[in-house]
Parts: C-alpha cells; structure tokens; sequence
C-alpha cells in the first residue's frame, strides 16, 4: 500500500460555481462583500507569505513559537494515532507537532489545492519513513467525511482562520468538527486575541503595503475567472478595529462613482464614491469566549497556551 494517498471530495467544477455564486450573492447584497478565500490564488498565497514575514504582522510568529514550545505537552495529551489539519497549505507549520507526535501513524491534510497537498505529502513521507498520508481535497467548511484512521485523533485548525468566520459560521464549524470526533478525540485551535487596536490595525494595514496588493488581488481572481474588468487602482485598501464585534474589517474603497461589468454573470455593479467593498473579517478572541463557543458544540476547553506577549492562543479542547 502507497503510503499517499489523495482523496478528491470536491467535484471538478467545484471552486468555479462556488466563486459564481459568492461573487453573485456577495455583489449583489448591502453591503457588498467578498468572501477572504478569494485571495488565495497561486499569487495571493505567495503575497500571504510575504505578509507574514513582515515586522507588524506578528500571529504566524506567535503560533510558531507556542508550538516549538508546546507541541511535547499537546502530544502527552492527546496520544494522537491519526493528526487531521484543516487548511493545511504547506503543512510547514505542522511538522513540529508531526515530529512530537511519537504515536503518529496517520496524517490527513485537507485542503482545497490539489498541487499544495501532493508536494507537502511527499515531502513529509520522504522525512518521515513510515508515516501514511491520507490527503483531502476537500472544503472544510462543507459537509466533510474523514477517511477511517486509528484514534485518538486531534484535529488542527491552526492561523487564526477561525476568526474569518462569522459567529454563526463558528457555531456550525464548531458543531461540524465535533461530529467528526469521538469521545476522547481532540481539537488544537489557533486563536488570534484581543489587543490594542493600533497593534491589529497595523497587522492587517503594513507600512509596505503587501497586505493591500493582497486585498486588491481578489479583484485580479475575479477578473481573471469571471471576465470583470475592475480597476484595482480605482479601490483603496482600508483595515478596521470594529471594537462592539472585536473583530479587524478589510475592506476595499471606491474611489470615484463605477460601474463593475461581470460578463459572466450577466451583471453590471454600481459604486459610489467612498463606498466599501468588505473582504474580509478577522475575528479577535479570549479565553472564556472560546471556551463558551466550544462547549456549545460539545468540546471541553482542557489546555491554553499562549505565546510570551499573550498576542495569540493555541488550545486542546476534548470531545465529550
């Protein structure tokens, strides 16, 4: 037996009817949003990891050092036979808590990009002789059905991109995770937390303005896919501190009156001047927060770390 093995959950034309139909719904509604995933074409995840390089940009850093730090006792804990990741990307992140799992038999990456989840599968294989790669392709916050693999398993939602959820989306998320558990499994959750908001805006709006070329390319994805023609240059890259949802906006600002043609859509969209495209929300967190959120969907909060400047959380839930 192979020990890689991809599984492809997503139909073929999967991402194509569902940026249509985001773009749709999202141009369509007031006020006008985008969802974040959009960024993510081959150059958005090269300016992604441009950003987190960079000096304002501190959550990538903060998750490393919890886990080269942490990753022993998470181990200890959980005696993880099998380690799912959800949005696993390069899987770079994972290889410290992979090399502390002693008991790892199974790794299930699951993401949406088939070429991201062969090249890091083969890499670990060839750095890890005996460990199977089972890889998803697959959109995590879809229905998700996980391959049959030895438990305890823990489960890995690291990046923070938890926070891009709406708390009804996380309500769902949280319940749909749970389900894939059993009793004793566990869930490793990334969090970023609440801080001052010079420190956050300044992550998500950065003096070299990486952040905005990325906010700008979903603009590039969908007049490359759906044949629009915005105007990038015509759009300002805005970031926001919205204390009453403690949450970061990216948004993106009209600068003069526009018509949008889609072609492929069969629409035109009209702007104002000033008015706000929403790309995304980057939601912010604290302990009791996550741990109501958490027992609702039926996981118990049992460990929280965080980093030395208490800038960002990583924590072990049990399913019950």
């Amino acid at each position: 037996m192979s020990p890689f093995l991809l599984t492809r959950t997503l139909p073929e034309d999967a991402t194509d009817a569902a940026l249509r139909s985001d773009v749709l719904q999202g141009l369509t509604h007031t006020p006008k949003t985008l969802p974040p995933k959009w960024f993510y074409d081959a150059h958005g995840s090269e300016l992604f990891e441009q950003i987190t390089e960079l000096p304002e940009y501190y959550p990538t850093r903060a998750e490393r050092e919890i886990l080269v730090a942490r990753s022993g006792e998470i181990a200890e804990a959980t005696r993880a036979r099998t380690l799912v990741e959800l949005g696993s990307g390069s899987s770079e992140k994972t290889r410290h808590l992979i090399d502390a799992l002693t008991d790892l038999r199974t790794y299930v990456p699951v993401d949406v990009s088939e070429s991201a989840l062969t090249q890091a599968g083969h890499a670990l294989i060839a750095e890890r002789p005996g460990l199977r790669v089972h890889a998803l392709i697959a959109d995590f916050t879809a229905q998700l059905t996980l391959p049959d693999t030895p438990g305890p398993r823990l489960l890995a939602f690291l990046g923070g991109t938890i926070g891009n959820l709406l708390p009804v989306e996380r309500a769902a998320f949280f319940a749909s995770v749970r389900g894939l558990l059993a009793p004793g499994d566990a869930l490793l959750l990334g969090t970023d937390l609440v801080k001052d908001e010079k420190v956050l805006v300044r992550a998500y709006d950065d003096a070299a303005g990486v952040t905005a070329e990325f906010n700008k390319n979903v603009l590039t994805v969908v007049n490359r896919e759906l044949g629009a023609d915005f105007d990038s240059a015509a759009f300002d890259h805005v970031a926001l501190w919205d204390a009453e949802n403690e949450w970061i906006e990216m948004r993106l600002r009209s600068r003069t009156a526009q018509t949008v043609k889609l072609p492929a859509l069969d629409l035109a969209v009209e702007f104002a001047p000033d008015e706000e495209l929403r790309t995304e929300v980057s939601a912010k967190f604290r302990k009791e927060g996550v741990r109501t959120e958490l027992s609702a969907a039926g996981l118990d909060l049992a460990h929280w770390w965080t980093d030395g400047e208490g800038r960002f959380a990583l924590s072990l839930s049990v399913a019950r």
